[in-house]
């Protein structure tokens, strides 16, 4: 499910992650205490891990809850993808 953009300086990296048929770009940063991860798509959407795979796991969590609250504060009962064919 990730994505592996590229390395960049200052050991940040851009993934993408594919969560409920949609994609969203992630940022990783490597610190001393361990990694940081933010969902720029999401305003406010942010993780960490002791770990990269610790912080990719809490970011993926992250970003479904996210989606729920968003979801429940916009009065949406479900949402559903499809692709059709004509």
């Amino acid at each position: 499910i990730f994505k592996t953009h590229g390395r960049i300086p200052l050991d940040l990296y851009a993934l993408t992650i594919t969560f409920a048929n949609m994609q969203y770009r992630i940022q990783l940063w490597e610190t001393d205490e361990g990694w940081s991860v933010s969902c720029p798509d999401l305003h406010g959407c942010h993780s960490q891990g002791e770990s990269r795979e610790k912080a990719l796991e809490n970011i993926t969590e992250a970003i479904r809850l996210w989606l729920e609250v968003e979801a429940e504060e916009n009065g949406i009962k479900s949402v559903e993808t499809m692709e059709i064919a004509l």
